[in-house]
């Protein structure tokens, strides 16, 4: 009796043993979408200046990963916000094109101001108060997702195979800067993304991370996309009426134009880093500013060494973040101001209408996901992030190549160290959420970075 059932047993290990190596053979899928999210002509931008030339295209560029019969999507759009429950509708589009779930979706914003801020129910109050023009008009909202979720579904046709990741980072030189240098008597003075003020220019460059990091994904030796990731408020100027992708486009573009490979840019924590140090405004700045940018791109690529692809782990973390209702942020006194028909615009929609969002999403958890490829790890962060979480991420996992991309759901406004409310500054000034948000977001860069 024995042995006669001992050939069965043996086949049925077999069979279980070829049956995993079968699922891990299954080889890693990538495909690239782009498209085009340029509003309307005559549609609001961050200043609630209308759209009247487009300069360049804003685009929404991502990938589209398939591992162990699951998909994954990233994705970057050339919009400098993308607000609370229309983040959630964009991610719902992508992950029904895509044929995976929204949790499954880290979308980001690259945080361009020559590009608008989107809230749809922040539109709703406006229009409620007869000033709905001062946010994007719900139907371009519609068809510019509708055209993207087309772009992504249009892309699984295209997924092929990808067996290796590479790596390389490089120091950017004179684009990034603090936008918080403290002059001789210690006072922070705040150094905008153009800054005129040659005394203000001239302060230290400060905290920033140096460092732009580029993720290849390729065939062989064969590069299918490239990610780059860089810290810092990527404007040079803004408010004229242009759509423009800026610096990062510029670069972006011009990288992917002279090698022919798909390439995407993804802003870090750079809520606190501007250009304001080496840029004035001018024209010739934006182009010297590009060019740095393009050779810290081009510099990572020539320094990128590529590992094996095997397999793909996806996590994600629910962040709750205290509201502020201190004076300012308070639920009726920013309902009060969308309403009040004297106050500017900007007032209106950032400091009235969209806290009056904010507030309403009655501690709904912002999603937050980590991509893990082997010795890489992506973090994808809501709001905007100063750049202390970004180097705290790489401090947790020193010997990891730690990626991370901000501007996610910019609900919150800034995320703030503590410190940076008592030191003072504009970015605590602009921040939705209270200072202990700081251990709150640490806590789930630990738990995404430690796979818990």
């Amino acid at each position: 009796m024995r042995s006669s059932l001992l050939p069965t047993a043996s086949w049925a290990i077999l069979v279980c043993i070829f049956t995993a190596t079968l699922a891990l053979a299954e080889p890693l899928r990538v495909a690239t979408f782009c498209s085009n999210i340029t509003p309307p002509l005559g549609q609001p931008m961050i200043s609630c200046d209308r759209l009247g030339m487009v300069e360049q295209p804003l685009l929404a560029k991502g990938i589209v990963l398939q591992a162990g019969g699951k998909r994954y999507v990233l994705c970057a759009l050339d919009w400098c916000e993308l607000n609370n429950g229309s983040h959630e509708a964009y991610r719902n589009k992508i992950a029904a094109a895509a044929g995976t779930t929204a949790a499954h979706v880290a979308l980001q914003t690259v945080h361009q101001h020559t590009a608008p801020v989107v809230d749809r129910e922040a539109q709703k109050i406006l229009a409620a108060a007869g000033a709905g023009e001062l946010q994007l008009d719900p139907k371009a909202f519609e068809v510019i997702g509708d055209r993207l979720a087309e772009a992504v579904q249009e892309s699984l046709g295209r997924l092929e195979p990808f067996d290796h990741i590479g790596t390389g980072q490089a120091k950017v030189d004179r684009v990034a800067a603090t936008r918080r240098p403290v002059d001789a008597s210690g006072k922070i003075r705040v150094r905008y993304s153009a800054c005129k003020d040659a005394a203000i220019r001239a302060l230290p460059e400060g905290k920033i991370d140096p460092y732009l990091k580029t993720i290849t994904l390729a065939r062989g030796e064969k590069p299918l996309v490239r990610l780059h990731y860089y810290a810092t408020h990527p404007q040079s100027f803004y408010g004229d009426g242009r759509a423009s992708s800026d610096v990062a486009g510029d670069a972006r573009e011009a990288l992917q134009c002279k090698e022919g490979v798909f390439q995407i840019y993804f802003d870090g924590c750079g809520g606190d880093i501007t250009m304001g140090k080496y840029n004035d405004g001018s024209r010739a700045c934006r182009v010297a500013l590009a060019r740095r940018l393009l050779a810290g791109m081009e510099a990572a690529v020539a320094a990128t060494t590529f590992t094996p692809a095997r397999e793909i782990h996806w996590r994600t973390y629910p962040l709750r973040l205290p509201r502020r209702s201190d004076a300012g942020f308070g639920l009726e006194e920013c309902l009060a101001l969308a309403k009040n028909s004297r106050a500017g615009p900007v007032q209106r929609v950032d400091s009235g209408a969209m806290r009056v969002v904010f507030h309403r999403r009655n501690g709904q958890p912002i999603e937050l996901s980590a991509l893990e490829i082997g010795n890489v790890d992506i973090l994808h962060l809501p709001g905007e992030p100063m750049i202390e979480f970004q180097l705290f991420a790489q401090r947790l996992k020193p010997a990891a190549f730690v990626a991370v991309a901000g501007y996610g759901d910019c609900g919150p406004g800034y995320i703030c160290p503590a410190k940076a409310f008592r030191e003072g500054g504009y970015e605590p000034t602009a921040s939705n959420v209270k200072p202990e948000s700081e251990g709150l977001l640490k806590q789930a860069l630990i738990a995404l970075l430690n796979g818990q």
